[in-house]
């Protein structure tokens, strides 16, 4: 079973749930899909949907799950490390409407450059749908830590420096 979730943000996230709707379409999903939707308004017609889930279900659910895909929300991140199910995060983007900054964006490119698996499209997710079990799912080590923290300092300053030149144009 492949689980999908993409929190309880007021935003919608149409994106991935037409990526999910196109994949299981053209049979690249074959198995069982539960999708916590949130605010999203186009679901997956053959998936098991739910607009939201009591915790220790969601809990369960993850637990039972071959795979997660889930948005790259802090708090799923932090859950779905303490459980060890292999995941792939898709980021919200402020650009498609779906969350009001880009946070996620951010916290994705820094993610992957510690080795967590992050879907940018439709391709990414069949590559980590297809190869679930080559995901490794294990806590961040201290210097994979340092590294994300690392990378989110520069990123933030990058995107400070960024708005500063955008304002003063």
């Amino acid at each position: 079973m492949i689980l999908v979730t993409v929190g309880t943000e007021q935003y919608g996230f149409d994106r991935l749930m037409s990526w999910i709707t196109i994949l299981m379409r053209h049979g690249l999903i074959q198995e069982q899909v539960i999708v916590q939707y949130g605010a999203s308004k186009r679901l997956p017609s053959n998936a098991i949907v739910h607009k939201t889930v009591p915790i220790d279900r969601f809990t369960d659910l993850i637990q039972q799950a071959r795979l997660v895909i889930s948005h790259c929300g802090e708090g799923s991140l932090f859950m779905l490390e303490e459980i060890g199910t292999p995941y792939i995060l898709v980021p919200r983007s402020v650009r498609f409407q779906e969350h009001v900054d880009d946070h996620q964006v951010e916290l994705a490119i820094a993610l992957s450059s510690i080795g967590i698996g992050i879907a940018w499209s439709p391709g990414d997710l069949v590559r980590f749908i297809t190869a679930a079990e080559l995901i490794e799912s294990k806590p961040f080590s201290m210097d994979s830590a340092q590294a994300l923290c690392y990378q989110l300092s520069l990123d933030s300053e990058r995107f400070a420096s960024a708005q500063l030149s955008k304002s003063a144009a």
